[in-house]
């Protein structure tokens, strides 16, 4: 296994040197041979990238003993892999701008013109993007607020439904106490006109 990854290590290294030489060409080439060019750089980044994908299945096959020395160097061969990509992608955009150059008949101050003109809606961008987040800041914090009052109101809700139950109860206890009151009271007239009428015979009753 680790004599194929080491054969894959070879072929990558030999690509890579390919494709830096050709980046290093695009810029100085004109129209359809930069074209050509630019599409061979495709290709071959594209190979490398399979490349890549075998040696490092390769790696996942190596004894786990071993594997720390080749993930390292799978790592720098990403790195390596990202800068041309990047370097790449460089050279495409110097590229695309010479073909508009050629194709509009601008010079070079037009292209300044045009990346200040990009750096300036960057710029607004970004501003529009802070003050979108300030807002939606803002829209928390006033929904935070929003759910602390709808919980407060809540809990004045249930204090309030307490309350009616409370009195509920108080005038179902007083009324209880009324009625017990007016019997009571209507038994101690009973009496009082008992007592009276006993007393009122009492008196009519002849002496001896």
């Amino acid at each position: 296994m680790a004599s194929d990854f080491e054969g894959f290590e070879q072929d990558f290294a030999v690509l890579t040197a390919e494709i830096t030489g050709r980046i290093g060409k695009v810029p100085k080439l004109l129209g359809d041979e930069k074209k050509q060019m630019v599409a061979n750089v495709e290709k071959q980044l594209e190979e490398a990238r399979e490349l890549l994908e075998q040696m490092e299945l390769e790696v996942r096959e190596i004894p786990a003993q071993s594997r720390g020395m080749y993930s390292s160097r799978m790592r720098s061969y990403k790195q390596e892999m990202g800068k041309l990509e990047a370097d790449f992608k460089r050279s495409r955009i110097a590229y695309s701008d010479e073909v508009r150059n050629e194709l509009l008949g601008d010079d070079g101050n037009s292209s300044e013109n045009q990346r200040a003109h990009l750096l300036d809606n960057t710029e607004r961008l970004e501003r529009s993007s802070r003050r979108l987040e300030a807002g939606y800041q803002i829209a928390v914090e006033t929904e935070q607020i929003g759910q602390e009052m709808l919980e407060n109101l809540s809990q004045d809700r249930e204090k309030i439904q307490r309350s009616r139950e409370r009195l509920r109860e108080t005038d179902a206890n007083l009324g209880k106490s009324s009625r017990i009151l007016t019997g009571m009271l209507r038994r101690w007239q009973g009496f009082v006109i008992i007592l009276t009428s006993c007393r009122i015979e009492f008196h009519s009753w002849p002496s001896w």
